[in-house]
């Protein structure tokens, strides 16, 4: 375990497209949405438990969250959980955690993760890490990981490789473009191609690379945060913070840093990931029964049913008949039934909602 070593979780998110599960009281990175008795911020942080100390986590989160932060994760000291007073996307979270590293370790290697991942190859994937920790060690450059396809998939952004590095990290190149969410057509290309794989959203480098790369890039944002040093875990630090966030932009690292710098490579690897970004993610990756339908919780008895995934309270039954490539979920308060194919409409659910019921109903 290295002492340089640190590891930014973040959860600030509010998992709309998992709604009625997922609620801005509630996000899904709170939620045990696999099942496994755990929820998904606490399996990130025992899966990054073997690459760093404890005190070098930080977890950036809303000002709602932090409750739920430190008693999913009762390791963490209450400095560790770094409060956003606004949504600014991912390059002010990770600038404003950078800021409280440069006060710990100047000489700090940084892992960057979001809290909602799934990674089916725990032991391939710490591998993984290591492996781009030692690639960033005393280089100045800014490391992605690039999950290898698996079909073409209109969700996720793209990064085409470009020349490998060298014979001692072969599966390190870099990148060529970047690419946001495609259409089906060209992500079929894509996928054709075995140059482009998905952006995972998981970044590695050294505090001096990425503090560089901000400086370059998104100097605005740089010169806003830096102004943070001499207030970190200072009493002033909550009124700086909010003044800070109330001055920046909204804007995220894929954009602001890493589509414009030059000293960006990809890491590519193939560990079992997803983002868990939608129900369909959920479903693609849970226990099927012989109709390819997934029951997540609750007790369910299917009828002419295929393909669908059905989430509903675990003391409640659930009679289903006559659906083929639904989601089912019931979260005791709110019910959503609805194709697959159309899920991509539920943040316009969500939207409405509000409208016609209010916040409460969210």
């Amino acid at each position: 375990m290295d002492k340089n070593t640190y590891c930014i979780i973040m959860a600030g998110g509010v998992g709309s497209r998992f709604w009625p599960l997922s609620k801005s009281s509630t996000p899904k990175q709170f939620l045990d949405i696999l099942g496994t008795g755990k929820s998904l911020i606490r399996q990130t942080f025992e899966r990054f438990l073997p690459l760093c100390p404890v005190e070098n986590f930080l977890v950036v989160t809303s000002n709602e969250y932090k409750s739920k932060v430190l008693e999913q994760v009762p390791e963490l000291t209450e400095d560790q959980v770094l409060l956003e007073p606004f949504r600014r996307n991912t390059a002010p979270c990770i600038a404003y955690a950078n800021a409280w590293i440069r006060s710990k370790n100047k000489d700090a290697n940084i892992v960057v993760t979001p809290a909602d991942h799934l990674i089916l190859n725990e032991n391939k994937f710490i591998d993984s890490i290591k492996k781009g920790v030692e690639f960033v060690d005393n280089q100045d450059v800014l490391l992605t990981l690039g999950i290898k396809p698996h079909r073409p998939e209109t969700g996720y952004g793209y990064i085409q490789v470009g020349d490998e590095n060298n014979t001692e990290f072969k599966n390190f190149s870099k990148v060529k473009t970047f690419t946001e969410k495609p259409d089906l057509e060209l992500a079929k290309v894509f996928f054709e191609s075995g140059e482009f794989f998905w952006n995972s959203g998981i970044f590695i480098w050294s505090l001096s690379s990425i503090d560089q790369a901000f400086s370059d890039h998104l100097n605005d944002v740089h010169k806003l945060f830096a102004k943070l040093d001499e207030h970190i875990g200072a009493k002033n630090e909550p009124e700086i913070i909010n003044r800070t966030y109330a001055e920046c932009k909204n804007i995220s690292i894929d954009y602001g840093v890493m589509e414009k710098a030059t000293n960006v490579y990809v890491q590519t690897v193939d560990f079992g990931w997803s983002d868990l970004g939608t129900w369909s993610s959920l479903y693609e990756y849970s226990p099927q029964d012989k109709n390819d339908n997934a029951v997540i919780c609750g007790k369910a008895l299917l009828y002419d049913t295929q393909n669908s995934i059905v989430n509903v309270p675990k003391d409640k039954v659930a009679v289903i008949q006559g659906l083929n490539d639904y989601i089912v979920v019931d979260s005791s308060d709110a019910i959503l039934i609805c194709p697959k194919d159309n899920e991509q409409q539920i943040r316009q659910f969500t939207t409405d909602i509000k409208t016609e019921f209010g916040d409460s109903s969210l």
